[in-house]
């Protein structure tokens, strides 16, 4: 069998929508942020359970901590969508349910995004 691939296209490492590679460590690289930000977002939990609001919000008040929880969400929301765009894209064969359903996953995660920061703010900012 004759390869028809360029030896640029070999070296760039680019499949058949041109973005293979870059959506593949896009999603390593979240994962691997992941595991580090969800062990400090469990050790925070836990260390506030059964805490009143007011503890709450002095924990959450310091800078780190609001920026570690503000990160956990936002890399877990970006690891969630890359993940369902690569099932949608791998499972769903008709070209407009495929256009319909990442179009209502990253408004899912636009929603959830923002509601979340929304929350964290309020928390931290009091009010």
């Amino acid at each position: 069998m004759t390869d028809m691939q360029t030896p640029l296209r070999k070296i760039r490492g680019l499949g058949a929508a041109r973005e293979g590679t870059g959506h593949f460590w896009r999603l390593r690289v979240a994962a691997v942020a992941l595991i580090v930000l969800s062990l400090y977002f469990l050790g925070f939990v836990i260390s506030l359970n059964g805490a009143d609001y007011t503890t709450v919000h002095a924990a959450l008040a310091q800078p780190f901590a609001a920026l570690m929880i503000g990160l956990f969400v936002l890399v877990g929301l970006i690891h969630m969508r890359l993940g369902m765009q690569e099932i949608i894209e791998d499972y769903i064969h008709v070209e407009w349910q495929n256009l319909v359903l990442l179009i209502l996953s990253t408004f899912f995660c636009v929603v959830v995004g923002v509601a979340s920061i929304f929350a964290l703010l309020k928390l931290t900012l009091g009010g």
